[in-house]
């Protein structure tokens, strides 16, 4: 019995440090529209985009037409 409550324990503690590491935000783009992305947005210096993940797919926004990125408490 001692395994089974080690290993409960064990896979709790896991996803409670992988829910610790998401941090939802918000994309506000110049136009108003405000998007929330379960994660904060990766923003690509090389081609001038934001990425994140909307409803189980990739949004990219060109840099320039995002006004703010901001975390969610």
């Amino acid at each position: 019995m001692s395994k089974t409550l080690l290993a409960f324990l064990a896979i709790l503690a896991s996803g409670s440090i992988l829910a610790a590491c998401s941090s939802p935000s918000t994309v506000t783009t110049r136009d108003g529209r405000t998007d929330y992305s379960a994660d904060a947005p990766n923003t690509d210096t090389d081609d001038g985009f934001v990425t994140y993940e909307k409803g189980g797919r990739e949004v990219k926004i060109n840099k320039s037409e995002v006004r703010r990125i901001e975390e969610v408490d």
